[in-house]
Order: C-alpha cells, then sequence, then structure tokens
C-alpha cells in the first residue's frame, strides 16, 4: 500500500479528521477497509481466533447477502471470507448489546450457509461455517477470551456436528498472549502502538496516508449524513406518537380515527400504532 503522507488532511473538516483520528477496528467503516482483499491479515486474526493453521483464498469487506424471499432482510457482512477448502467465515466487529445479539448471530448463519449449496446439490456437500462477533465487551461476563457456540444433543450432551459455528470473542479481553495482544490492537487508535506489524500498517494506510484517509472521511461524511436523516425520521415519528395519544386521551378518538385526523399515512401508521403498544 502507498504510504505518501499528505499534510493538509485538517483543512477541509476538522470534525470529520478528529472523528478518522479517534478510530479504531472496532468501528465497522476502518476494519471493513483493513480488511477488504487483504489476505495476509484475515488470516492472522482468523488463526488466533480458530487456534488453527487457515489458509484464505478470498476476503470481502461490506459483503451484502441478499434474501431472495420478497421482503426478506437482507445483510452486510463487516468482512466475508472464503478458506481454501471451502468453508466460509463471517467476522462482524459490535459495540454494543443490540449489535451483538444472539439472535442475529444465528440470522447470519443462516444467511451464510443459504448460499454454500447449489439447486439439487447433495446436503452433505455443505461446508462448515463460522460467524464471529468481536464484541467490544464480555458478552459473557466470565473473564475468557472466546465463546464458543455449537449446538449439543440435549439428552445425551453429545455434539450435534452441523459444521455450523458462532464464536463471541471477548474485547475487553487484556490477557498477555495472541488473543490479548489483538484485542489490544483492535482498540488502539495509533498504528504505531500495535502489536501485530500486518494489521498496523493497514490501519496507517487509512490514517496516515492521503489515498487512504481521504477514503475514511469521505466514509464518516456519508455516515454522519445518514445518521442525521435517521434521527430526524425518528424525531419526527415520535412527535408524531405524541400527537396521536394526545388526540385519543383529549378527544376520545380512536387509533385509526386520530391518525386519519393528522393524515398519517403507509409504514408510518405501523410503526406509530407499534410504538403505542408498547407504552
Amino acid at each position: 500500500m502507498a504510504q505518501k503522507k499528505n499534510k493538509n488532511f485538517k483543512q477541509d473538516n476538522t470534525a470529520v479528521n478528529k472523528l478518522v483520528d479517534g478510530l479504531t477496528l472496532f468501528d465497522d467503516d476502518l476494519m471493513s477497509r483493513v480488511f477488504d482483499k487483504n489476505i495476509e491479515a484475515t488470516e492472522l486474526i482468523l488463526k488466533i481466533i480458530l487456534e488453527r493453521d487457515i489458509k484464505v483464498i478470498r476476503v470481502d469487506g461490506q459483503d451484502e447477502l441478499k434474501n431472495h424471499k420478497v421482503g426478506g432482510r437482507n445483510i452486510t457482512l463487516d468482512v466475508h471470507a472464503l478458506e481454501e477448502n471451502g468453508e466460509e467465515i463471517d467476522i462482524e466487529v459490535q459495540g454494543n448489546a443490540a449489535g451483538a445479539n444472539v439472535k442475529r448471530a444465528r440470522y447470519h448463519s443462516s444467511m451464510v450457509d443459504s448460499r454454500m449449496l447449489r439447486e439439487g446439490q447433495d446436503f452433505k456437500k455443505i461446508k462448515n461455517s463460522y460467524v464471529i462477533f468481536i464484541y467490544r465487551h464480555d458478552k459473557y461476563k466470565k473473564g475468557l477470551s472466546l465463546y464458543h457456540i455449537d449446538r449439543y444433543v440435549k439428552e445425551t450432551g453429545e455434539l450435534f456436528d452441523d459444521g455450523s459455528h458462532i464464536i463471541y470473542v471477548n474485547g475487553s479481553y487484556k490477557g498477555n498472549d495472541e488473543i490479548g495482544r489483538l484485542m489490544a490492537d483492535f482498540h488502539q487508535i495509533n498504528s504505531e502502538h500495535m502489536h501485530y506489524m500486518t494489521l498496523a500498517q493497514s490501519v496507517k494506510h487509512y490514517k496516515e496516508t492521503e489515498e487512504g484517509r481521504g477514503q475514511m472521511c469521505e466514509a464518516v461524511e456519508k455516515y454522519a449524513k445518514e445518521y442525521a436523516k435517521e434521527y430526524a425520521k425518528e424525531y419526527a415519528i415520535n412527535e408524531k406518537v405524541v400527537s396521536v395519544k394526545n388526540l385519543m386521551e383529549n378527544m376520545k378518538l380512536t387509533l385509526e380515527q386520530a391518525m386519519d385526523a393528522l393524515g398519517i399515512q403507509g409504514d408510518e401508521r405501523t410503526m406509530i400504532a407499534e410504538r403505542l403498544q408498547d407504552q
């Protein structure tokens, strides 16, 4: 990767540059770019997490998997890796509990599996799959570095061994071992202080070179604009919920009458109804 320094990083947008300065590998915009097409870095972290040698032949950042059911939910994998033996690996970074929800892990696993077989292909041909959540905190609060989630036969305690694996990595783990050093690197904002050179070089590219930092600034600006739109939309919905509730209480209108009176249409009606039910 080119390492040409840009002396004018801060000239355009001080706020955006400050955000880029504070990014770590727990931020999916940076993480996805660091690992996209970067087989060496991907093999490094997978060898540490999976505790075995691994040969990656393809890796894509921000890889969208489409649900072919009409109206079905698509997902975007932070990092999607393919092993030489055909096994597929989804690596996600998460900073909050909602993002690391076990149902999300289940859905990601099912979406990865659903693409493995061609029409008419025998089910025995399906390869192992791994969904790895690198969670900023300790998911199960036991102080362990890794939590392996596999299926077992309840009555016998035997491993079901269907080849589907979910792993939660404890991002707050600070042990003096490979995984501890890896998590320290994920928290590090300065590439010079990172333990693993392969990761340090890629982080340095995206935070300290003209080309890489430009990409990160664009990504941060895009996210900020999208967040602003979502926030405005959320604020508007909340205001309408309050208005509907006031009409129902003060004018003794039904929910449908109140929404009709306010001219609320389409999906907003469903959203407002659901929120009022939760109150």
